[in-house]
């Protein structure tokens, strides 16, 4: 396989490599260093690769076994979710200051969610993942996927509720 073939392939879903590991990692840095890793081990499986039914689940996989793999070793800290791609010109100063700060609540209530509820947060409600590519990324049932996100998002809505009624009696 040669270098365009092997771009053409993997460049289409780079971005998604790089946002997994943000949301597993730390900084930005430690995200793209990772996504660095998962491409260069791509890479140097690139004879392998058309043997594989989903290149783009297997790099997920990777990346996701990797970022994991960091955050065991001690290597990294908290976990942080940005959410760059909010933007929208008509909003008013007032409107947008609430929507950083509940995106930035959001970035909080994610952090301290359990491991598993957080990658199944992430890949369906951020990456747009179907089930059936969740299902094969995490080695999870159909069932405890939905159980998953249903408690994910249930205690994600109810801490911000909590957030947006204090003081409110």
């Amino acid at each position: 396989m040669k270098q365009t073939e092997f771009l053409n392939i993997v460049l289409p879903f780079k971005d998604k490599l790089y946002r997994l590991a943000k949301r597993l990692l730390v900084s930005t840095e430690e995200a793209e260093d990772a996504t660095q890793e998962i491409l260069i081990k791509l890479w140097s499986k690139k004879n392998k690769m058309e043997s594989y039914n989903n290149v783009e689940a297997f790099a997920m996989t990777m990346t996701k076994n990797f970022c994991l793999d960091r955050l065991k070793s001690k290597q990294a800290g908290n976990l942080k979710l940005v959410h760059s791609n909010y933007t929208d010109a008509s909003t008013s100063l007032q409107s947008e200051l609430e929507a950083k700060d509940s995106i930035n609540w959001v970035e909080r209530i994610m952090a301290e969610l359990p491991e598993q509820q957080k990658m199944v947060l992430q890949l369906r409600d951020v990456e747009q993942y179907e089930y059936e590519e969740i299902e094969k990324l995490l080695d999870m049932k159909p069932t405890a996927i939905r159980v998953a996100l249903s408690r994910a998002r249930k205690t994600v809505r109810e801490k911000l509720m909590e957030k947006h009624n204090y003081g409110i009696a």
